[in-house]
């Protein structure tokens, strides 16, 4: 058999089936059902079986032929070095809105790789833009029912698109979108908003468009375009205001009453920050359909508030002294400050100030916590009265490492404030937790921004996560 990748595992999981066949990190699966998988959509879908062979060649060589009786969707219980079993797609687009294009020099060398790979969008949520989706792709996402599959549309205009995308097949791509339809594929949609470019009446046009894809297409969100203060010599785009906002918000109502009529779903959902913008209340939680948009900033505060509460219904109060710190970012700080005032209500005596740090690495009107720097939280707690702990998000750090995205490490961050740091995961009984020194059993789950360990990067917004601590 010819080997054209090798696919090696770099861990095996406690009790699981690769444990029972004394798999070891190191070991190389050669093939499934005698066929060589191309990459993780093919051991996925080859793995969906009640029994299965499998070939694994050891250190030395030698290979075991090894007979699976299992249940259907059961995994083997491993994890391998490359994560897609195949090279990492770049993007192809220069989209006049990209984040990654608004980077900073000198920064690490992976948060310079644009991603656009559908196989991305399957695992791990990643928005993908078509382009870059061979037919090869397309036609084993439809025969393997790969689903859901995450999509940047920004604009059904196909010129537009083009336009946006610097990509002149970036048209003509929309039409794998209405293959995925007629097959099935459930899918969500992304737009990136650009004033004066795809709101208005091609905001309009594609709402439109998009709803004739529906309910298959079970979800769009409208994201309003991050723009750093590093955008010199790149398309002119200005930040939208409160008017557009609320413009924003009667817009998406208008088009969730439509939806709900004839689909029963809203649908079309903006982002946290478009209600923040216009000094609007969030919505109530039904309307958000189940967080089918969680990752893009969608009803994440709403949510954070549901759980907090939630936790403390669940949690019986005392007379405990604590007082600690949280770093965030100006877009939450003032939600945090407000679930604080719940958590005193049965632990009086715990004190926790809400430190809104501003981003003076990226431009002030980058917001969430998830892109707060080392720098600037050094900068701006020195010489504060911290209290017992200092609490982060756990999406201020680089995914599965104490680093944050300037390279400085918790450890640093921990001598120079003189003060232990604590992670602090993004659900809300995490936070009451953290808050409260409850005994905690979670471990750290940190959301990707926009790095993507073994390069790649979750699609734009997350060019606009909102982190909700």
């Amino acid at each position: 058999m010819k080997k054209t990748k090798r696919h090696i595992i770099s861990k095996v999981y406690p009790g699981s089936i690769a444990e029972e066949l004394e798999l070891v990190p190191g070991d190389v699966l050669l093939a499934i059902n005698d066929q060589e998988p191309e990459d993780v959509f093919d051991y996925r879908f080859l793995m969906n079986d009640e029994f299965v062979t499998i070939l694994v060649e050891k250190a030395d060589g030698e290979q075991w032929e090894l007979e699976v009786e299992k249940e259907y969707d059961e995994e083997l219980g491993v994890e391998f070095e490359n994560g897609l079993m195949d090279d990492y797609r770049s993007c192809s687009n220069r989209c006049i809105f990209c984040f990654i294009d608004q980077m900073p020099p000198g920064m690490r060398e992976t948060l310079y790789f644009k991603d656009d790979d559908s196989r991305l969008s399957f695992l791990q949520g990643n928005y993908v833009t078509l382009t870059n989706m061979s037919e090869h792709d397309l036609e084993r996402i439809i025969r393997y029912h790969m689903e859901p599959i995450n999509i940047s549309f920004q604009a059904m205009d196909p010129e537009l698109r083009c336009r946006m995308l610097h990509n002149r097949f970036a048209g003509k791509a929309l039409e794998k979108a209405t293959r995925l339809y007629e097959a099935g594929i459930t899918m969500n949609g992304q737009i990136v908003l650009c004033k004066g470019v795809n709101d208005g009446e091609a905001l309009e046009y594609s709402l439109q468009k998009m709803a004739e894809l529906a309910p298959v297409l079970q979800s769009v969100s409208i994201v309003p375009v991050g723009l750093t203060k590093f955008r010199e010599g790149l398309y002119p785009l200005e930040p939208f205001d409160r008017e557009d906002a609320l413009q924003l918000i009667r817009t998406v109502r208008t088009w969730q009453d439509r939806m709900m009529k004839k689909h029963g779903i809203h649908f079309v959902h903006a982002s946290d920050e478009w209600f923040i913008l216009a000094g609007e209340p969030l919505p109530e939680e039904e309307t958000y359909d189940g967080y089918l948009q969680l990752e893009n900033g969608v009803g994440m505060l709403r949510l954070l508030d549901t759980e907090v509460k939630e936790a403390l219904l669940e949690t019986e109060g005392d007379d405990r002294v604590r007082t600690v710190t949280i770093a965030t970012g100006q877009l939450a700080a003032p939600f945090l400050e407000k679930h604080m005032e719940t958590i005193r209500e049965k632990f009086p005596h715990v004190r926790a100030q809400v430190a809104s740090i501003v981003n003076h690495f990226f431009g002030e009107s980058i917001t969430v916590s998830g892109l707060i720097t080392g720098k600037d939280l050094l900068e701006q707690l020195s010489g504060r009265d911290l209290g017992e702990r200092l609490l982060i998000p756990c999406s201020m750090l680089r995914d599965g490492e104490e680093v944050f995205l300037d390279d400085v490490t918790v450890t640093e961050v921990e001598k120079k404030l003189n003060i232990k740091l604590e992670v602090v995961d993004p659900e809300g009984a995490a936070l009451v937790r953290a808050v409260c020194d409850l005994p905690r059993t979670e471990e750290h789950r940190r959301r990707q921004i926009y790095e993507q360990t073994g390069s790649g990067y979750r699609g734009e917004t997350e060019c606009g996560e909102i982190d909700p601590v």
